[in-house]
This record gives C-alpha cells, sequence and structure tokens, in this order.
C-alpha cells in the first residue's frame, strides 16, 4: 500500500482527523489510529502520515480492515444506579463502568452474547449522568456513537422522570418548555409535561451540568428523584438496576 504525501495546497487545508470526526466516520482519536495503520483514503489516495490536512470538500474512505474493526466495537446499556460517578472515579465513589462485569450482564441475553474482559479496553462513557441520578448510561469503545450522543448538533433526545418537591411557578411550566437560562446562556426549547401531582416528564436535546435540577429550582420545585428512560431511539425498558446489556442488532441513536 503506498502512501502519498498531500498536495501542498492541501497541507493548508482542514486536518483530515478533525474532518474524520466532523462527518461522523469516528472520533480524532480513532481517526488517528486508522491513519497510522493506513486505513484511511482521501480522494483515492492512502494518507498514513498523522496531522495530514485536507480540503474540507475531499472524498474520504477507509479500508475494509477499518470498517471491520469498528463493526467489532461494543456499545453498552446500562442501568447506572444512584452513588455511581458517569467518568471519572470521585473520592468515596466508584465509576459507573466498575459495573461492567460477567456477573452483572442481563441474563435475558447471555446466551446470545457473553461478555470478555477485552471489551473494558477504550469503554468510555458517552455522555454524564449525575452522581445521584439513575437511569440508562451509555458506555462504547466506538466514537462515532460517543460523537454522535456528546456532540453540541442536538440531535438526540433524552428523556427522564423526575419526581419534585414543591409548587411551580404561576408560569413555570412554561418556562421550563421554553424561557430560562443558565450561566448565561438559553436553554434550548424542551418538553416538560407533568405525568401525576408530583412527577414530571423532560425532553431535552442538551445536557448541562445538573441541568434538569437547576432548572427545577429556578421554577420553585427541588428535585427529589431522576431517571433517564430514553436517549433517542434506545429505552431503558426493564432492564434491572445495576445491570447491562449490549445494544442489539438494529437499535440506534438516532
Amino acid at each position: 500500500m503506498v502512501n502519498e504525501k498531500m498536495p501542498k495546497n492541501e497541507q493548508e487545508g482542514v486536518r483530515l482527523s478533525k474532518l474524520m470526526a466532523g462527518r461522523g466516520m469516528c472520533s480524532r482519536r480513532e481517526a488517528d489510529e486508522l491513519i497510522e495503520r493506513g486505513w484511511v483514503f482521501v480522494d483515492g489516495r492512502c494518507v498514513s502520515e498523522l496531522g495530514s490536512r485536507t480540503s474540507p470538500d475531499a472524498h474520504i474512505t477507509l479500508a475494509p480492515q477499518a470498517r471491520k474493526a469498528q463493526g467489532e466495537r461494543v456499545t453498552i446499556l446500562l442501568h447506572k444506579p444512584v452513588g455511581y460517578v458517569s467518568g471519572q472515579p470521585e473520592p468515596g465513589y466508584k465509576p459507573a463502568a466498575s459495573l461492567i462485569r460477567a456477573d452483572t450482564q442481563s441474563a435475558d441475553e447471555k446466551a446470545a452474547r457473553r461478555f470478555r474482559p477485552a471489551m473494558l479496553k477504550g469503554l468510555a462513557p458517552a455522555g454524564r449522568l449525575d452522581i445521584d441520578s439513575t437511569g440508562l448510561l451509555v458506555l462504547t469503545q466506538d466514537g462515532r456513537i460517543a460523537r454522535q450522543l456528546i456532540g453540541d448538533d442536538g440531535a438526540v433526545e433524552k428523556e427522564y422522570l423526575v419526581r419534585v418537591e414543591g409548587r411551580l411557578d404561576e408560569d413555570g411550566l412554561a418556562r421550563l418548555n421554553h424561557g430560562l437560562e443558565l450561566d448565561g446562556r438559553r436553554l434550548r426549547p424542551a418538553r416538560v409535561e407533568w405525568l401525576n401531582r408530583d412527577q414530571l416528564r423532560f425532553v431535552l436535546r442538551e445536557g448541562r451540568k445538573r441541568q434538569i435540577r437547576r432548572m427545577c429550582e429556578l421554577v420553585g420545585l427541588k428535585v427529589s428523584g431522576l431517571k433517564r428512560v430514553r436517549i433517542g431511539g434506545v429505552r431503558l425498558g426493564d432492564l434491572p438496576l445495576g445491570q447491562w446489556r449490549f445494544l442489539g442488532e438494529g437499535e440506534t441513536f438516532a
């Protein structure tokens, strides 16, 4: 396989790894790995030099080996309990990833596909769920999925069931749907409705830090319980608390 240097005018373009990540082909880190292996082609030329740049409208393709490697990466759905942090461990608390073990895999799918320790390599949360919240948390080895869920384009909905205390301001429900600001920035429109006298349903397209709790405080409510039940087209369903399963074939977050 022959590597060809980019033409001089393309060396002044966009970094290839950034362009690949922006198109949802992989994460920037994965792009660098694929480039180093010689599995990336730009306008038909193999490019294996890290830091290469190209024009923004370049045609980028991957070698069959790259597509096979991406297909082998796992994505895991965890029903996170309260008391576990989504990302890096904090003093006195365990990371949610520590729950990904053979004995915590959902019994419903063990016969079809079993856990292997190698699946933990490169497995990282795609988004966060507060330490005092429960529900659906996604962990993945696939940079394409991570970018889809963590990116700022707001394409993927996240649904929460929120138990609250207190009395809602007169215009509080309307403000929760559209009209609040956090940290000096206006929030995107949300869908918020009452399910019963003390429980709200939130559907958001963004994920600011402790967003729902802070939104509720702004309208006179205090959150006493928060559970994420859906991310895009994937639902928590009846997955038991503290257990996990693989993202199924045909399941997508889009």
